[in-house]
């Protein structure tokens, strides 16, 4: 089967304003002109991520519109730079939420991208080195440097491989990083969404013992199918307090900014870590200082992952069968879907299935999306 050729202006779905939720409209853009370190796919799959609602109403900063939003990424290779050697036409591949970095600084240099001293570029929303902008995944191509793109194992369906990209990547770097099942075998995921319930299935899969933190015990049911062998409902009398120094790391998902901080630090043991991974467009709460001081733990930040990490991740989901919970949506419904999402209906991820590329998307013997748009 011959590949789609990427045409000279790219087509996608188009937010022009802080009021684009619900609002996005198709129709031809630029996308950066090609450069021989490039890769140029044809988007089959594209998950939607809450941080494109951030972007496409603003509520972070002011981006550059028009945008394409859209940074979990998969489709097949249809151009490939000459610089280019761990990706040849064809392969199937995936693009996450960085698009690039300078690769020279010592951040880069030792596989942490995302923490580039010049400053990481965005797959959207941002602008490269060069001037130009960044343009996401709710398109029928993307360009980016190919640095950037992963391999897709084949035993992951795109579907599911898609949304780990980002959201994925999000939580199993910190779990990584701070030793989840291995030196911290107690974990905490603070929120069971698109983030937490990722949280909750990597740091399984990792070997922790896994409680799940939410403010009901509405998803109590959920959390257990996805590895939560422990339930703390916040809203609950006596729940923090019953379960008070029993956790070594906990992961906060959640973006709430009235958020219970300091009930939080109270579940870890002395010289745990509190890890932020949800950015709230509004400050946290404050802090009690002596929570910290008396125990010394420590609270820190995660910014999602390195090319290197998001394929060691999606390595481990396809060796153990890790899948999270997605729903299919045809990107021809893209406004339906980013609506549905920003009203919190989504159980735990949408994926834009891309109905112009569908004949090309090669999936695992099995799996389709065939009857499913």
């Amino acid at each position: 089967m011959s590949l789609p050729q990427p045409p000279e202006k790219f087509r996608g779905w188009m937010g022009k304003d802080q009021q684009s939720i619900g609002h996005l409209e198709f129709g031809e853009y630029d996308p950066k002109p090609f450069e021989e370190t490039d890769v140029d796919i044809a988007v089959t799959h594209c998950g939607i991520c809450a941080s494109d609602l951030h972007m496409l109403r603003g509520g972070w900063y002011i981006p550059p519109y028009p945008q394409v939003v859209g940074h979990e990424i998969v489709g097949i290779a249809v151009r490939v730079g000459k610089e280019i050697t761990h990706i040849k036409v064809g392969d199937r591949v995936g693009l996450g939420a960085q698009s690039d970095s300078c690769r020279q600084c010592g951040e880069c240099s030792h596989g942490r991208e995302q923490y580039c001293e010049r400053g990481p570029v965005g797959t959207y929303g941002s602008k490269y080195y060069n001037g130009h902008k960044s343009y996401g995944g709710y398109a029928d191509f993307t360009r980016a440097p190919g640095h950037f793109f992963v391999k897709i194992p084949d035993a992951l369906p795109s579907s599911v491989a898609a949304p780990m990209l980002c959201g994925g990547v999000t939580v199993y770097a910190p779990l990584k990083q701070y030793g989840a099942g291995t030196e911290r075998k107690d974990v905490g995921i603070v929120g069971i969404g698109g983030l937490g319930h990722f949280g909750l299935i990597f740091a399984k899969a990792m070997g922790a013992n896994v409680t799940a933190i939410s403010h009901t015990s509405s998803k109590k049911a959920d959390a257990e199918k996805m590895g939560a062998t422990n339930f703390v409902a916040t809203a609950e009398p006596g729940a923090m307090k019953s379960n008070k120094g029993t956790l070594d790391l906990i992961i906060v998902t959640n973006s709430d900014h009235n958020m219970p901080l300091n009930d939080y630090i109270g579940l870890l043991r002395p010289h745990g870590y509190l890890v932020f991974v949800g950015a709230p467009e509004d400050k946290l709460p404050a802090i009690d200082a002596f929570s910290l001081i008396m125990s010394n733990v420590h609270l820190t930040g995660s910014s999602i992952g390195s090319p290197e990490v998001i394929s060691e991740m999606l390595e481990l989901a396809a060796t153990q069968n890790l899948k999270g919970w997605v729903q299919e949506w045809p990107m021809s419904k893209v406004n339906e879907a980013v609506v549905s999402m920003h009203d919190g209906k989504a159980r735990y991820r949408y994926v834009l299935v891309n109905e112009a590329h569908r004949d090309i998307a090669r999936e695992p013997a099995g799996h389709s999306t065939q009857g499913k748009l």
